[in-house]
């Protein structure tokens, strides 16, 4: 009987798990099935591109998945039974199935998150989503010269949707809401050159201002200011996709399962969780923030943590840092922010061309990190232990393999 691997969510971190195992484990040993609710990857490092407009290239799974063993599956997870080792799924056709698994790799990542704000899940816009980027996409393109735009956020995905709207719609008035100070975390460095760009794309800056309110044609601060707007863009932060919060898995307070050093679940050793979904300490002790920067290496930790489990093999021993922030100023200028391994940002930093060409290669590098998960790995698939492959064949015996399922109507 296979071991079944079921990775939940195709975005950068469950896709590269998925590649990684694939290449790792013998394909007679294993089942690895990879659940998502679109049928191709998307970047979303470039979804605040895709809002203004710029295409990005299809990357069906069916394609880059293509005699890897891995088997793509179309479909909503709409639960997750870890005592009973099975994920609910709902199909395209609107069909409920169950599959059931082994090992479990949770990845279904994060969207974004009103805050409670009153008015944000009426009148704002998202950038966590492509159905988001696309809707903003729209909105934007109708907009007549001169009307005002709001990106709410001070952080990455902020100042990234504010440059790249401002350059490539310099007709309209952007303006940026943050609590903080324009780009308080950078360096000396990083915050002269962000304001230099930011004056440069003419973008209006309300810093110290809490939003209270959005509303359709502006948002309201804290301290008593009105921001016209005819469109808002909410880039406060993100919150984690909602089921793992109602299964038995340990949690954190916002809903990530709580891993240890190989990513795997405190609570349930046959679960894995990677990405934003994942709740890991970094160095100094402090939880790992939801970053590409630290999800891939914790991606290769898990896969590779999984696959010597399996086979007998060295556990992963390494540790997840941190070497940069990278962020796009728009098409033309960037800013690369260098930090300490706990992410604190020193005097160092690449600006302008330069930057802008080091933030397109690492999003390059992301989207090909997906594509070849394997790089540097041995060609040699290893085999699973017989005790493993007893522990698929026990709980098969049970439940039915990988694909077997129930179909009830939805």
């Amino acid at each position: 009987m296979q071991h079944r691997i079921i990775v939940l969510g195709a975005g950068y971190m469950g896709a590269i798990v998925a590649g990684r195992l694939a290449k790792r484990l013998h394909r007679d040993d294993v089942a690895i099935t990879l659940v998502n609710a679109e049928p191709d990857f998307v970047e979303r490092v470039r979804l605040h591109q895709l809002a203004v407009g710029r295409h990005l290239a299809p990357r069906p799974f069916g394609e880059m998945f293509a005699g890897t063993g891995v088997e793509p599956r179309l479909g909503r997870v709409t639960g997750v039974d870890v005592d009973h080792r099975t994920v609910a799924v709902t199909g395209v056709d609107g069909a409920a199935e169950t599959l059931a698994y082994d090992t479990l790799v949770y990845a279904l990542g994060s969207g974004w998150d009103d805050q409670g704000v009153p008015g944000v899940a009426e009148h704002a816009y998202e950038l966590a989503s492509r159905p988001g980027a696309l809707r903003l996409r729209q909105r934007l393109a109708g907009l007549n010269a001169g009307q005002p735009v709001v990106v709410v956020g001070g952080g990455l995905t902020g100042l990234e949707a504010a440059t790249e709207i401002a350059e490539a719609r310099p007709d309209l008035a952007v303006a940026l809401v943050t609590r903080g100070s324009l780009g308080d975390w950078l360096s000396d460095k990083g915050r002269g050159h962000l304001g230099k760009v930011f004056g440069k794309l003419r973008i209006t800056v309300h810093e110290h201002a809490a939003v209270t309110r959005v509303e359709a044609d502006r948002v309201s601060t804290s301290d008593g200011r009105a921001v016209p707007a005819a469109v808002t863009v909410w880039t406060t932060g993100f919150a984690v996709h909602p089921i793992a919060r109602a299964t038995a898995l340990e949690v954190s307070g916002t809903g990530r399962i709580v891993v240890d050093d190989t990513m795997r679940s405190v609570s349930h050793p046959d679960v894995y969780a990677v990405g934003d979904a994942a709740m890991a300490m970094g160095p100094g002790d402090k939880p790992l923030r939801m970053s590409c920067a630290s999800g891939t290496p914790a991606a290769w930790k898990a896969a590779d943590a999984i696959a010597a489990r399996l086979t007998g093999g060295k556990l992963p021993t390494g540790h997840i840092r941190y070497f940069n922030q990278c962020i796009s100023l728009g098409r033309s200028d960037g800013l690369i922010q260098y930090v300490t391994a706990d992410d604190r940002s020193v005097n160092a930093a690449l600006t302008g061309r330069l930057a802008a060409l080091y933030k397109e290669l690492v999003c390059k590098g992301a989207v090909w990190g997906v594509a070849n998960p394997t790089l540097g790995l041995p060609t040699r698939r290893h085999r699973v232990t017989r005790g493993a492959t007893q522990t698929g064949a026990a709980t098969g015996a049970a439940t039915g393999s990988a694909t077997a399922k129930t179909r009830t109507p939805a």
